[in-house]
C-alpha cells in the first residue's frame, strides 16, 4: 500500500526524481535559447526575435498583420504573441522564453495532479518530462507549448468539468486550430455546447475589436509542400532524378515549389480527409466511452493530422507529447506503444531540425534518411493508435463490471 512508510518513501523518491530531471533539462533548454550555450544548427530563436516581435509591434496597436502572408494563425494567437508584454522588465525574446518555461511548468503541475487520482499513474508525467527536451530549444522558441498547455488542461478537465473543457478546447482552437480535434472523443453535450458558445463569442470579440481577424485564411491557399512533410519525400528523391523544382522560403517555411507540387499537396489533403473519415466511422461505431477515451481519441486524431499534414514542423511534436502524457496518466490507456514511437520521433526530429537541417534542405542521404525514419515513426504511431482505439471501444467485448460502474458510459452521454 502506498500509505505505508516504504510506499510513501518510494512515492516521494519518484516525485523527486521527476522534478529533478525536469529542472535539469529545462535549465539546459533555457541556456540554449538564451544563447549562453549554442545549440548545433541554425538559430531556432529567430522566429521569436524577428517574426514574433515584428507581429507584436503591429498587434499592440490593435490590428492584425494583414499584409504579412506569414501570419497564418487564428485570431486568439494574438494573445500568445502579445503575452511577453506582461513582463516589461525583460526584452521581448527573454520574456517569451520565460513564458514558454511557465507553460511547461503548468503542464507538469497538471500532470502531477492527474497522476494522483485513483486509477492513475506517473507514466504520463515522465512522457512530458522526457519528451519536451528531446525536441531541443525549438520547443521554447514557438508558442505551441502554450497551446499544448491549454489542450492538456482541457483533456484533464473533460471528465469532471465538461463546460470548462469545452471552453478550453474552443479557446485553444482559436489560438492554433488543432485543439478542435480534442472534441473527437467528447460525448457530453455540455462540452460541445460550451465549445460552440466560447468559439462564437471569442471570434465575435476579435471581429469587432481588431481588423483582419480572419485574414489568415487567405494565406494558406498558395502554400507548397514543406521540406519536412511526408509528401516532401517524393521531391527529395526526385531531385536526384532530374526534377527541376526549387526549395525556397515560402509563406514562412522552407518548401518545395515546382512541377507536381500541387499534386502532392492535394494528395496530402486527401490523406487527411481519409483520416478524418476513419475518425467519423470510429465515432459512429464506438460502443464504449470510458473516461480515458477522450484523451486517447484526441491523441489518435492529432497523430493522424500531423502525419498527413503538408507541414510537419518540429514544434508540432510537442502537441503529441502533451496528449500522449495525458493518455498515459490513466493506467487503462493502451496508448503506450504509439507514445513510445512519438518519443523516438522527437529525438529524430531534433536531429533533422536544427542539427542536420542543411542536409534536409539539400536532400542529402542523411537528410532523407532522417525524414524517412521520423515520418515513418509518425505513420506507425498513427496506425497503432487507431488500432488500439478501435479495439478498446468497438471490437473487443466490454469487460465485466460491477453494476454501478457499468452505467459509466451511459451517464456520460446523458449529461
Amino acid at each position: 500500500m502506498t500509505g505505508t512508510g516504504p510506499g510513501r518513501a518510494r512515492a516521494a523518491f519518484g516525485v523527486t526524481a521527476l522534478l529533478g530531471v525536469w529542472a535539469l533539462t529545462r535549465v539546459l533548454l533555457l541556456l540554449f535559447v538564451t544563447k549562453v550555450w549554442v545549440f548545433p544548427g541554425p538559430d531556432v530563436t529567430s522566429d521569436v526575435s524577428v517574426i514574433y516581435q515584428g507581429w507584436y509591434d503591429v498587434l499592440r496597436h490593435g490590428s492584425f498583420p494583414r499584409d504579412d502572408v506569414t501570419w497564418q494563425y487564428p485570431p486568439a494567437a494574438a494573445l500568445a504573441i502579445l503575452s511577453p508584454g506582461l513582463l516589461p522588465f525583460l526584452d521581448y525574446p527573454h520574456a517569451f522564453f520565460v513564458l514558454a518555461f511557465v507553460a511547461d511548468l503548468l503542464v507538469l503541475a497538471l500532470l502531477l495532479y492527474a497522476a494522483s487520482r485513483p486509477g492513475a499513474g506517473r507514466r504520463g508525467v515522465w512522457v512530458w518530462v522526457v519528451g519536451v527536451p528531446l525536441l531541443g530549444p525549438t520547443v521554447y522558441s514557438r508558442y505551441d507549448i502554450m497551446v499544448t498547455a491549454v489542450a492538456v488542461a482541457a483533456l484533464l478537465a473533460g471528465a469532471r468539468r465538461p463546460r470548462v473543457a469545452g471552453a478550453l478546447v474552443a479557446f485553444g482552437a482559436l489560438v492554433k486550430v488543432w485543439p478542435v480535434l480534442l472534441l473527437v472523443g467528447a460525448v457530453r453535450r455540455r462540452t460541445w455546447v460550451s465549445a460552440a458558445v466560447t468559439a462564437a463569442v471569442t471570434a465575435a470579440v476579435f471581429l469587432v475589436t481588431m481588423p483582419g481577424a480572419f485574414a489568415f485564411l487567405a494565406f494558406q491557399r498558395d502554400r507548397g509542400t514543406e521540406v519536412e512533410s511526408l509528401g516532401s519525400l517524393v521531391f527529395h528523391v526526385a531531385r536526384h532524378h532530374g526534377w527541376d523544382g526549387q526549395v525556397l522560403l515560402n509563406y514562412g517555411s522552407v518548401e518545395f515549389l515546382g512541377p507536381h507540387v500541387d499534386t502532392v499537396s492535394t494528395a496530402a489533403l486527401a490523406l487527411t480527409a481519409l483520416a478524418f473519415g476513419w475518425l467519423l466511422v470510429w465515432r459512429l461505431s464506438a460502443r464504449r466511452f470510458p473516461p480515458h477515451t477522450l484523451a486517447d481519441a484526441a491523441f489518435t486524431a492529432v497523430l493522424m493530422f500531423t502525419a498527413t499534414s503538408r507541414v510537419i514542423s518540429p514544434q508540432y511534436l510537442v502537441w503529441l507529447v502533451g496528449l500522449a502524457a495525458v493518455c498515459l496518466c490513466s493506467r487503462s490507456s493502451r496508448m503506450a506503444p504509439p507514445s513510445a514511437l512519438v518519443l523516438v520521433a522527437c529525438f529524430v526530429t531534433v536531429l533533422e531540425f536544427p542539427v542536420y537541417f542543411a542536409d534536409v534542405v539539400a536532400s542529402d542521404a542523411l537528410g532523407i534518411t532522417l525524414l524517412v525514419v521520423r515520418n515513418g515513426l509518425l505513420v506507425a504511431a498513427s496506425l497503432l493508435a487507431a488500432r488500439s482505439l478501435w479495439r478498446a471501444t468497438v471490437s473487443e467485448p466490454a469487460p465485466d463490471l460491477p453494476a454501478p460502474a457499468a452505467r459509466t458510459d451511459r451517464s456520460l452521454t446523458s449529461s
